[in-house]
């Protein structure tokens, strides 16, 4: 009996290798081989920025000047003012008188009717006066001036959709580097995905569609009871591979800084893997094979190791996987700006798949009230 136990479980670790394999050199290596754009075209699409900030004065006061000031001939940017009660109206009445190109819809709080982000998104854009629309968050600042350029780029070729990049700054905190590796797996994941023909999310801080769409799409109607999914959960019931591009060059990033505390952090997390479980059923099928077979792989790592289960088996296919890991993650995580993680790949690698599964099993019991 201990016998067949024995060769079970060698012949599931080696079965999770395999899994881990196909994603590797099947997905995710065609990221790895993606070279963006580096001629900036010249451009003239009329472009909406719209912005959803609650309670963001200061970020208001850091950030915005960045969007507003791009390097592009004919935008507005749309800041919709969320029910704040800091002092961000009276920051973005500064701004009005120095940008005239900004727009302020502001939404009052109601005792008996509660909005969330969708809500103030949806009348964002219902302001906006031009077609093509670019969001991104309070808190956030592009790489370069010429963010709004390379992304409306895109919008030359038949794409409604635009899926953009926004990695996390460096930080001293502890939980930064896991914060970064956390984000730039979820990128290789999505826009892999994509460039393969089935794109299934994108990220609310970097994110472009058109108007028709969204209103073709009756907007967030499907998920407007929800209070995360304005990201994700669109662009996975809308996007296809004929209506869906990425746009990766390193002038169109858009930086924030991660959560400083476990509490706050779990809060994201919550809100974010809340919303997973509407993802299409293929979907997440193909997310639940990758997260499902990491976790076994090191758990059946760790067991066949303890009891000596073929273990010099069981560890050549640990270094196999670790180094072709590190040959196509190291032009992947180049292209990300996330090269310094590759140094505690192995550690990060494994407490990725014990946070996705974790929070992935939570998930089936979580319901969000709040976006902020």
């Amino acid at each position: 009996m201990e016998t067949y136990i024995k060769e079970a479980l060698v012949l599931l670790f080696q079965f999770c290798f395999i899994i881990q394999l196909y994603y590797l050199v099947n997905n995710y290596s065609r990221l790895a081989g993606y070279k963006p754009m580096e001629e900036l075209l010249p451009v003239n699409i009329p472009i909406s920025v719209i912005i959803s900030a609650r309670n963001e004065a200061k970020n208001l006061q850091h950030f915005l000047s960045h969007i507003l000031e791009q390097n592009y001939p004919d935008f507005e940017v749309v800041v919709i003012n969320d029910c704040s009660y800091d002092t961000s109206d009276l920051v973005l009445e500064e701004f009005e008188k120095k940008y005239k190109h900004l727009k302020v819809v502001t939404i009052t709080e109601h005792d008996r009717f509660k909005t969330g982000k969708k809500f103030a998104l949806t009348l964002g854009i219902k302001a906006a006066k031009n077609e093509h629309l670019l969001f991104t968050d309070a808190d956030c600042m592009p790489a370069s001036a010429n963010w709004i350029a390379r992304m409306a780029a895109n919008f030359t070729t038949p794409a409604q959709i635009v899926l953009g990049y926004a990695p996390y700054n460096r930080s001293k905190n502890f939980l930064s580097p896991f914060i970064r590796f956390e984000a730039v797996k979820a990128a290789i994941n999505y826009f892999s995905a994509a460039l393969n023909g089935e794109p299934y999310m994108g990220v609310g801080r970097n994110l472009a569609y058109t108007k028709t769409l969204f209103f073709s799409a009756k907007g967030f109607a499907s998920h407007m009871h929800l209070m995360a999914g304005d990201d994700d959960l669109f662009v996975n019931q809308h996007a296809t591979e004929d209506n869906t591009t990425v746009e990766l060059h390193p002038d169109t990033f858009v930086y924030t800084d991660g959560k400083s505390t476990l509490a706050s952090w779990y809060r994201q997390k919550k809100r974010h893997f809340g919303v997973g479980k509407y993802y299409k059923s293929e979907h997440r099928r193909m997310l639940s094979a990758d997260a499902i077979s990491g976790y076994l792989f090191y758990v059946l790592l760790l067991i066949c190791l303890i009891f000596s289960f073929e273990p010099m088996l069981v560890i050549g296919i640990f270094i196999f996987r670790l180094i072709l890991q590190i040959v196509i993650y190291s032009k992947t995580f180049k292209k990300l700006d996330a090269r310094d993680l590759l140094w505690f790949l192995p550690g990060l690698d494994f407490c990725y798949y014990i946070y996705i599964n974790t929070f992935g099993l939570m998930a089936t019991f979580i319901k969000t009230t709040q976006w902020k």
